[in-house]
């Protein structure tokens, strides 16, 4: 089975991530969770949520040869898990798919970059996916519920050009309802 969760940022998707893994683990399960190198914002070795929360995790680069190790690590385990997927090469969901013919597979990344347009990763991830668990967070600037991340530069929304990928946190993102996010030209 493969379960893929998807959002904003803020949306709550590695706590849903994690808290899945510990059900399965909870009944008697092996499993890995997986996240690529470069995230290292909360911890370098665990999958960590902004709210706090965190669980071991095997690090391993965001390339094929990071995607290779998901691959031969995972058949060795009852549920494997993989967070950030959109970090990865969009071969990932093809892993993602094989893995899932005989164990638990979860999946979460973001479904939309910055500029509102979708990861393919996570795109083709949730085109295998048994089961897509589509979280929302809260807009900043409304309250009502957030599809979309929004970059901010001191403040003010980046412009289209900004590079696609940007590790960080509450200072540099926030989450946004479609109404007011924006994406300057």
């Amino acid at each position: 089975m493969l379960v893929v969760v998807v959002g904003p940022m803020f949306a709550g998707k590695t706590t849903e991530l994690i808290r899945r893994v510990e059900r399965q683990v909870i009944a008697g399960r092996r499993a890995i969770v997986f996240k690529p190198s470069l995230d290292a914002r909360y911890d370098a070795s665990k999958v960590a949520a902004h709210n706090g929360l965190k669980f071991d995790a095997y690090v391993v680069p965001p390339d094929e040869t990071g995607v290779e190790a998901i691959y031969k690590l995972g058949f060795e385990y009852d549920v494997v898990a993989v967070d950030e997927i959109q970090f990865f090469p969009p071969s990932l969901a093809e892993v993602l798919d094989a893995l899932a013919s005989h164990r638990v597979v979860i999946a979460a990344g973001l479904n939309l970059d910055f500029r509102g347009e979708p990861f393919e990763t996570t795109m083709r991830a949730m085109a295998y996916a048994d089961k897509v668990v589509s979280l929302t967070a809260v807009c900043k600037t409304c309250g009502r519920p957030a599809t979309r991340t929004q970059r901010l530069i001191d403040g003010r929304p980046a412009p289209r050009d900004s590079p696609r990928i940007l590790i960080g946190g509450g200072e540099t993102y926030e989450a946004r309802c479609r109404r007011h996010h924006l994406v300057p030209k």
